[in-house]
């Protein structure tokens, strides 16, 4: 009688369920961001910046757009006027000149001068450490408020963008139909140790791995602890996955990170 096979050959591993039990929860979201932050200890946001006002502008900037994207246009843009005061005499034109290669870069240009413009009339020129003042400003939602809060003055906030709300919601630590529901959801899962770092760790593993259409699951640290199918067994032949950061992803044994 043949040998049985053995479950990587025969069969893929099933992954956990998502527990009901909110103890249970919480436990498995530290596994999986102990699994993620093992490869990624202290992310940070990708988008280049220098101080809280070009991360400001920055985060503006980045709706609907790469942060690549983003990246390129303010390498220019930062040259020409990196205070409020040097881009509010740049004016809606010429921050509009930078920009053009970001999509409703009209309508950015317009939201940064005005952000510059308040920021000097009502802050003193400084970027404000309080989400209602931050929420005031154009362009400026709850999403950017974190963001900033979160990278520029340390607050545990959590940012939901498309890659958040995708990741969450494929792991099971959140059913929100929304990015509030969904920013609520992890707020009640996620542990002190990574506050800070939780939503660097999910955009980036939503953003290199865990794709809206062909999520990498070959490679994925976390794999047995996700439920969402159907997974992507193996890599496609003669493709080579475009993004590899955070290298140490790649090492080892992808099903058994999760310690």
């Amino acid at each position: 009688m043949p040998n049985s096979p053995r479950p990587e050959e025969g069969r893929r591993p099933v992954a956990e369920p998502a527990p009901p039990d909110l103890r249970a929860r919480r436990a498995r979201a530290r596994r999986i961001l102990d699994a993620l932050g093992a490869g990624n200890p202290a992310p940070r946001t990708e988008l280049e910046h220098r101080d809280p006002y070009t991360l400001l502008v920055a985060v503006v900037l980045s709706a609907q757009s790469t942060d690549a994207g983003v990246n390129r246009a303010t390498r220019t843009l930062f040259a020409a006027a990196d205070t409020p005061q040097k881009m509010v005499a740049l004016g809606v034109e010429g921050i509009a000149q930078h920009i053009r290669t970001l999509g409703l870069y009209n309508a950015k240009a317009r939201h940064v001068y005005e952000l510059s413009r308040l920021l000097i009339e009502r802050h003193g020129g400084r970027v404000p450490r309080d989400r209602a003042a931050l929420e005031a400003l154009p362009g400026v939602g709850r999403k950017t408020a974190n963001v900033v809060l979160n990278e520029a003055f340390g607050e545990p906030t959590l940012a939901v963008d498309t890659h958040v709300f995708r990741v969450a919601r494929r792991l099971g630590l959140s059913d929100g139909r929304t990015p509030a529901a969904v920013e609520r959801d992890l707020l009640a899962l996620v542990p002190r140790r990574w506050a800070r770092a939780a939503h660097h760790l999910l955009i980036l593993h939503g953003r290199y791995l865990c794709k809206a259409r062909r999520p990498e699951c070959w490679r994925c640290p976390i794999r047995r602890l996700c439920p969402h199918e159907p997974k992507t067994a193996a890599q496609p032949p003669a493709v080579k996955p475009r993004f590899s950061r955070p290298t140490s992803w790649d090492s080892g044994d992808p099903g058994r990170e999760e310690g």
